[in-house]
């Protein structure tokens, strides 16, 4: 089995040693770049091209949201996560609005990070099961249709709306529904409108307050 190549960008070296050591121990990975500041992460990505980069949001040049954002722009293909002492659920939008498909915290154990590595390498949004739970029980409102106002969802716009939130892309989610991508385009935008959300993260946001982005076991 091809090992998931991933880079790893973080300015504590007991952070970075740490992980380096269980990435090592790990078959099904493989570490192939490290940084320890935004500036040298982001060439050292875009010149490996790895599967997924694992990124510090406190960074001491740009901040990992900054980097994430422009990994996005210039290495789409690369999946990112987010490694963050921020427990407050208000720093996850920013996150994934910035493009990362996983936020762990820093205090979780390292069996925590292979986990969200596999998940976001099979396509899913991957949070810190402490992050989860608390999301989905006390997140703050994005729109007046979190609250329960607005259309009620058809079981098929729901159902491709959680996918969606899940990390599925359209095609997945074609092929899962046996419907057209045409379909599920359409499906999508009448859920987008109806709930108010404007952006991947803000359907992702809506699910984990739906319970559909639970903790993993």
């Amino acid at each position: 089995m091809t090992p998931i190549r991933i880079a790893l960008v973080d300015d504590h070296p007991v952070v970075l040693a740490g992980i380096r050591a269980l990435l090592q121990g790990a078959p099904e990975v493989e570490l192939v770049a490290e940084a320890n500041t935004g500036t040298t992460g982001l060439k050292a990505i875009c010149e490996c091209s790895p599967d997924i980069a694992v990124i510090d949001l406190s960074l001491p040049d740009i901040s990992g949201l900054e980097l994430a954002r422009r990994l996005s722009r210039r290495c789409p293909a690369v999946k990112i996560i987010a490694l963050t002492v921020h427990e407050d659920r208000a720093y996850i939008h920013p996150a994934l609005e910035a493009g990362a498909r996983g936020y762990l915290l820093k205090r979780s154990a390292g069996d925590e990070l292979l986990r969200a590595i596999r998940a976001v390498n099979d396509g899913a949004i991957y949070l810190d099961p402490a992050i989860a739970e608390k999301a989905s029980t006390n997140a703050p409102e994005l729109t007046s249709a979190d609250s329960g106002d607005g259309d009620e969802l058809s079981r098929r716009e729901e159902d491709v709306l959680k996918l969606v939130a899940q990390g599925f892309s359209n095609k997945q989610i074609a092929g899962e529904l046996e419907v057209s991508v045409k379909s599920v385009e359409t499906y999508k935008a009448r859920a987008s409108e109806k709930k108010g959300l404007h952006s991947r993260a803000d359907i992702v946001r809506y699910g984990i307050r739906r319970g559909w982005l639970a903790a993993p076991n």
